[in-house]
């Protein structure tokens, strides 16, 4: 706040940082984090019904308490499924393009001043040297021995750097709270009749699933 954050301020004569400006960022980061958030919970839903012993959450909270975004430190296996979700949905398989500002070598091979560069997400989030069956949901990845959350180096869905998605805590804070909350809320099942399930993307802008229907039982 203070001074940076006033508007055409006599302080700063060439800052582009306008009203205009902070309207249309603003608009940037909701439609770009709804499509996002949106996508990666019809993926957690999908992966609900796949793997239904995943469903259940603990019982450290009272039945009919909602769960805040600092209830995660409460409930590490449901924090792990979502972060779990987040690595195998790899819904950004390619980060965003960034250009080379000077010339440099990367394992051997020059890259010139000027040149695009595509972050591949997807090798990191599924590279076998960080995790233990990265073609496998297994939300394992994100526990210690005695049950605890752990992060990982290789997590990284939201890129890494000054390019880093910039609503990148607003998503985790939103993906907790609406899964969880709904987990609490509802079992979710196939539709009678069903039995398989599609776990092929459409590729897109985002890596999103094909329309799926469910059932969602009230607990």
């Amino acid at each position: 706040c203070g001074d940076t954050m006033e508007l055409n301020h006599p302080k700063y004569p060439t800052s582009t940082f306008n009203e205009d400006n902070m309207v249309q960022t603003m608009v940037d980061l909701l439609l770009g984090g709804t499509e996002t958030t949106t996508a990666t919970l019809y993926w957690a839903l999908l992966y609900m019904v796949q793997y239904p012993d995943i469903q259940e959450l603990e019982t450290v909270l009272e039945p009919s308490q909602v769960i805040y975004y600092k209830d995660r430190k409460n409930l590490p296996y449901t924090n792990a499924v979502i972060h779990e979700i987040l690595r195998y949905s790899n819904i950004t398989a390619v980060g965003t393009p960034r250009q080379c500002v000077k010339d440099a070598t990367v394992l051997g091979y020059r890259i010139e001043k000027g040149t695009i560069v595509l972050p591949n997400l997807h090798s990191v989030v599924y590279d076998p040297e960080y995790w233990e069956t990265p073609w496998k949901f297994n939300p394992n990845h994100f526990l210690d021995s005695d049950g605890n959350f752990v992060n990982n180096e290789a997590f990284l869905p939201f890129s890494a750097g000054h390019r880093v998605c910039l609503g990148e805590q607003i998503a985790r804070t939103e993906l907790f709270i609406f899964f969880a909350n709904l987990l609490r809320a509802f079992t979710f099942q196939l539709p009678d009749g069903v039995k398989k399930i599609n776990l092929g993307y459409i590729l897109g802008a985002i890596l999103k699933p094909h329309p799926y229907r469910l059932h969602a039982i009230r607990r």
